[in-house]
């Protein structure tokens, strides 16, 4: 079983999916001969051809409207955008077409693509490409949101995006690309989406959070486990449709929650999850809930990147003043 990284990961998955339906097709910017700006496409070409995995000119709504045009003509394309703030061009094609050809159809078409891209800030990249911008794509109807955190979870995931008979827009946190890695076995089974991950199970406060703001929620798992506080640590990973389930089930047990994500705050996916809690499991709450996000502000240059994403300490206060609470 071969030990892996996030991006590892996706490169497992991608090349098992091109292996077994002759019907997937990778396309993107630079994804062929150069493998994609993070080598999560790197061999493809070679084992696959180049009918198999494209190289496309650097227009996103070409790319998001060719992987349209693909699925609904019975291919399973898997289209890459460089950056996640290169998606605005792209999003015509995913809102007014993608997301509705199953239902303009009546049925009769189906759209199973999947759009990748890396998002989030932490690797010093300049404007445009450290956005986390999910809450924009959660909102709309007839998508799916996915976001691994973890090689075993993006190679399970990606797999089961790619074999949906929907649009699936899947984003990979490029903070954790290469943070670690771990044992995934290229076994061909994909992971359930639709579904949240209970990573950690606690007592006495609930901690959600998704993609790269995984590492610093176990964190301050770990650091509260300290104090002698039991932590739940609850990976959303698919944002649409959401599993409030799994979370107002933790919450009914801990009485708390906390919830991280590093977009903005306003409007985020945080604000969801809040909204779902008050309105289904406000008798659970021992305390108010909290959001730990970053500032409303554009995602900084590299020199103040790290006073931009939230940071362990923020986290550690807030379950802290709800463990309190009283």
């Amino acid at each position: 079983m071969p030990e892996v990284n996030l991006v590892g990961g996706v490169t497992m998955a991608l090349s098992r999916a091109l292996e077994e339906d002759e019907n997937v097709v990778v396309l993107g910017q630079d994804v062929g001969v150069n493998g994609g700006v993070f080598r999560a496409t790197d061999g493809l070409l070679d084992l696959f051809g180049d009918k198999r995995v494209l190289d496309t000119p650097l227009a996103e709504g070409l790319i998001s409207g060719m992987s349209v045009g693909m699925a609904a003509q019975g291919l399973r394309p898997v289209a890459e955008i460089q950056f996640m703030g290169f998606c605005y061009s792209a999003i015509d094609q995913m809102i007014n077409h993608a997301s509705r050809l199953r239902n303009r159809t009546r049925g009769r078409l189906t759209c199973p693509m999947v759009m990748r891209m890396p998002y989030g800030a932490g690797i010093h990249a300049p404007e445009h490409h450290s956005e986390s911008t999910e809450a924009l794509f959660a909102q709309i109807p007839g998508l799916r949101v996915v976001i691994p955190s973890s090689p075993g979870r993006a190679y399970g995931l990606l797999l089961a995006a790619i074999r949906d008979d929907d649009p699936v827009v899947f984003l990979e946190p490029t903070r954790l690309y290469r943070a670690y890695r771990e044992q995934v076995d290229d076994d061909g089974k994909a992971l359930p989406m639709d579904t949240c991950f209970v990573l950690r199970q606690g007592t006495d406060v609930t901690l959600v959070s998704w993609g790269a703001m995984i590492k610093e929620t176990l964190e301050c798992a770990d650091t509260l486990a300290l104090d002698g506080i039991s932590a739940e640590v609850i990976d959303v990973a698919t944002l649409k449709p959401f599993d409030a389930a799994t979370v107002l089930k933790s919450v009914e047990k801990t009485g708390r929650c906390v919830i991280v994500q590093e977009a903005p705050l306003s409007v985020g996916f945080a604000s969801e999850v809040a909204a779902q809690l008050a309105e289904h499991g406000l008798m659970s709450l021992l305390a108010p809930v909290r959001r730990i996000a970053a500032p409303d502000v554009i995602v900084p240059l590299a020199g103040l990147e790290q006073n931009y994403i939230p940071k362990l300490d923020r986290i550690l206060e807030a379950a802290r003043e709800v463990v309190a609470f009283s």
